[in-house]
């Protein structure tokens, strides 16, 4: 499945408080993120930002919000961002059916939401530098179990190629530009 400008968007869950600290190669997932974030927003691809319990867990750590200053995070108690309403509201309001999976933990939330959009019809493709768990172990665990369950994994840079298609137009300038 190639993914499309027109039919993806991103869904980015929990990267919050101090879990977010406690993440596996944490500097090299930020970074991640705010290219990915940066690049998304220059392809216009819509953004659904998820927060497991904030009261507890607290906000999203300002390396990842700082980039998400026209979205608002939505808060969820499930694992699965299925299983909270407002998620699911947002979501067919988008119309869109190509979802890329980042966020924290792979094994847990990362991993039950793609199974339910999976399960929904969704193509689904987990952003492998936009994810963590506190172990590698963890990680490498949920990304498998998403591939066996009918998702793909992809990166940041191959995902921007995948959605631009060739090298030309103002965009492709401004993404080669964040990449480098």
């Amino acid at each position: 499945m190639m993914f499309t400008i027109d039919n993806t968007i991103l869904l980015l869950i929990d990267v919050q408080g101090q879990l977010a600290q406690l993440m596996v190669e944490k500097a090299k997932l930020f970074k991640s993120f705010e290219i990915l974030i940066q690049g998304l927003k220059i392809l216009e691809v819509p953004i659904i930002w998820m927060e497991q319990i904030p009261k507890k867990l607290g906000p999203t750590t300002k390396a990842v919000s700082k980039y998400l200053t026209d979205e608002e995070p939505i808060e969820k108690f499930s694992f699965s961002c299925c299983g909270e309403p407002r998620f699911m509201d947002a979501f067919k309001k988008a119309g869109r059916t190509q979802v890329l999976l980042t966020g924290i933990e792979t094994h847990i939330c990362v991993f039950q939401s793609g199974y339910d959009l999976i399960q929904q019809g969704c193509e689904v493709q987990v952003v492998k530098d936009c994810t963590s768990s506190r172990t590698k172990e963890n990680k490498d665990v949920g990304i498998q179990r998403i591939v066996q369950s009918g998702g793909q994994v992809t990166c940041v840079e191959m995902l921007f190629f995948e959605l631009l298609r060739a090298a030309r137009g103002d965009k492709f300038k401004q993404i080669i530009k964040l990449i480098k």
